[in-house]
């Protein structure tokens, strides 16, 4: 027995070319669809999207206007999943109490904060004009 054999299962195959699209591409779509089954904030950024989307194609005066619009949600979104991947690997590492572990928590908790306040500027200068 040789010392891959103690680490866990083996890793994929890598792909290339067209299967490496596809495969990343399902990837993709495994994790938005745990965020939205597991992540309460990611539901709840999901669902203001639903919402937020379509509003910003009617309100946007222009094309620019609504990418600026769209694009301040999306955002959020992106930023809460960098947020909950960041809290996964904090809590794989150790389930105990590490000033750093909260630090790190914290940090990701400052970036969706911001992503949410920035989105809340674009939306009210946009549409306060």
């Amino acid at each position: 027995m040789n010392a891959q054999e103690n680490i866990g299962p083996k890793p994929p195959p890598k792909r290339t070319g067209f299967k490496r699209i596809i495969a990343a591409t399902r990837y993709s779509f495994d994790g938005l669809k745990l965020a939205a089954e597991t992540e309460s904030a990611f539901k709840q950024e999901l669902l203001a999207s639903l919402v937020l989307i379509p509003l910003a194609i009617w309100l946007g005066d222009t094309a620019i206007e609504q990418s600026l619009l769209i694009a301040s949600v999306v955002l959020v979104m992106i930023v809460e999943l960098l947020n909950t991947a960041v809290e996964a690997v904090v809590d794989r590492v150790s389930s105990d109490f590490h000033e750093l572990s909260r630090q790190a928590k914290d940090l990701g908790s400052a970036a969706v904060f911001l992503s949410i306040s920035l989105a809340v500027l674009i939306w009210l200068l946009l549409l306060s004009n």
